[in-house]
C-alpha cells in the first residue's frame, strides 16, 4: 500500500479505516447485545458472569493482538498518549466515578449510546449530543479550566520509567526489562478466569463477539501506526474511545473546518453505521423515545457525567478498558475499577433506592435493568 505516499493523501485513508473496523464493532455489538453496564448489572444482581467474560475476552484479544503488533513493529503504541502522557490518577478516580454513575443513569456507555442509536433510539441521540458538548467543554471549554487545576497539575510523571505502562514500571524497579513477562502473566491470569467456567466455554457466539471487538479496537493501532509514515500532518495513534470522538464528530457535522475527519470519528461513524446493519439483521431497528420528563433529566444528568468524566479520565469503557489496556496503560485499570464503582453507585440508588447498598454485599437477585 505504499503508492499511498505519492497518489493519494494518506489522512483521506484515516477516516475511512475508522468506519471499517466500526461497522465490525457496532454489528458485532448490536448482534450480540454487547454492553458493559448491562454485563456488570447482571454479574451483581443475577449473579451471571457471562457477559462480563465476554467483555474481558475483548480487552484480553486486544491486549493480545496490540502487544504481537508493538512487538512486530506494526505499532508504536508507545506514542499512544495512555502511556506517554504523565499519569492523571486524580481524573482516573474522579472521572471513572462520574462516567460510572453516568452510564447508570443512561442505562449504558457511550459506545453502548452509538450502537443503540443504530436500533432507532432517540434516547441514546440525545445522549450523545449532550455527551459530545459535554465532552468539548471539558476538553477545550470552561470545565476544562478546572479539569486543569485538578487533573492535569496533579499528574504524576513517574520520570524512573520510559513511559505509564506496567510493564515499563515493573521493568524499570526491577531493573531489567520484563515487559513480555508482565504481558503474558496478564494474559494468561485474564484467560484463566475467562474459561474456568466450564459453562462459558460452550458459548461460541460469546468467543466471536469477545475476539472480534477486541480485534477491531486492536486493528486501530496499526491503521493510525501506518497512516502517520506517510502523512505529512501529524497523526494520533489511537485505537477507539467513544467521547472526544463523539464531540468531534458533532463538530465535524455541523461546521467546515477544512480539517479532513480523524481515525475516531471514522470509528464512531463506522460503529453507528454497522449497528443499523446489526438492527436489521435482528429485525429489532424500532423508534424509541423518553417516557416522561423524569426519565429524560436521568438520560441528561447522565450524559453530562459521561461527557466530563471520560476526558477526565482520558476514556470511557472501550477508550481506557480495551484501548488502553491493550498499551498495559497504568491508568487502566484504576480507571475501570472507578467506573464499575461508579455504575454501582448508579445502580444501588435507581435499583434499590440508596446509594449505601453500594457498599454492602448484594444477594443475588432478578432486578430490573435499566434502560
Amino acid at each position: 500500500m505504499g503508492f499511498l505516499a505519492g497518489s493519494l493523501d494518506p489522512l483521506v485513508l484515516l477516516p475511512l479505516l475508522g468506519v471499517a473496523a466500526g461497522v465490525v464493532l457496532g454489528f458485532v455489538a448490536r448482534v450480540n447485545r454487547f454492553c458493559t453496564l448491562s454485563s456488570l448489572e447482571r454479574y451483581w444482581y443475577a449473579g451471571d458472569a457471562t457477559g462480563l467474560r465476554t467483555w474481558v475476552l475483548a480487552a484480553a484479544t486486544a491486549l493480545a493482538v496490540t502487544q504481537s503488533l508493538a512487538a512486530l513493529g506494526l505499532a508504536n503504541i508507545e506514542q499512544s498518549f495512555y502511556i506517554s502522557s504523565p499519569f492523571a490518577w486524580s481524573g482516573a478516580i474522579l472521572g471513572g466515578l462520574l462516567f460510572g454513575i453516568g452510564m447508570a443513569l443512561v442505562g449504558t456507555c457511550s459506545f453502548g449510546a452509538v450502537v443503540r442509536l443504530g436500533g432507532g433510539s432517540l434516547r441514546a441521540l440525545v445522549v450523545l449530543l449532550v455527551l459530545g458538548l459535554s465532552a468539548l467543554a471539558a476538553q477545550r471549554g470552561l470545565v476544562g479550566l478546572g479539569r486543569v487545576h485538578i487533573v492535569d497539575n496533579l499528574a504524576l510523571e513517574l520520570s524512573f520509567s520510559t513511559d505509564r505502562s506496567l510493564g515499563s514500571l515493573i521493568s524499570a524497579l526491577a531493573g531489567v526489562d520484563v515487559r513480555a513477562l508482565v504481558v503474558l502473566v496478564v494474559l494468561c491470569a485474564l484467560l484463566y478466569w475467562i474459561f474456568r467456567d466450564r459453562g462459558y466455554r460452550h458459548q461460541k457466539g460469546q468467543f466471536f463477539s469477545g475476539i472480534s471487538i477486541g480485534s477491531a479496537i486492536a486493528f486501530g493501532w496499526w491503521a493510525t501506526t501506518y497512516v502517520s509514515r506517510f502523512a505529512f500532518a501529524p497523526v494520533q495513534i489511537e485505537a477507539g474511545s467513544f467521547v472526544v470522538p463523539v464531540g468531534d464528530a458533532i463538530l465535524q457535522a455541523v461546521t467546515y473546518t477544512g480539517t479532513l475527519p480523524d481515525y475516531g470519528v471514522g470509528l464512531v461513524a463506522g460503529t453507528l453505521l454497522g449497528a443499523i446493519a446489526g438492527a436489521r439483521w435482528n429485525k429489532d431497528m424500532r423508534w424509541e423515545a423518553c417516557d416522561d420528563a423524569q426519565e429524560l433529566s436521568r438520560h441528561l444528568l447522565g450524559a453530562v457525567f459521561m461527557g466530563i468524566g471520560g476526558v477526565f479520565a482520558m476514556g470511557c469503557t472501550v477508550g481506557q478498558g480495551i484501548s488502553g489496556f491493550s498499551t498495559l496503560a497504568v491508568s487502566a485499570p484504576l480507571v475501570m475499577l472507578s467506573m464499575a464503582f461508579g455504575a454501582r453507585i448508579g445502580l444501588a440508588y435507581l435499583l434499590e433506592g440508596t446509594v449505601l447498598a453500594a457498599f454492602r454485599r448484594n444477594e443475588v437477585g432478578s432486578k430490573g435493568a435499566i434502560r
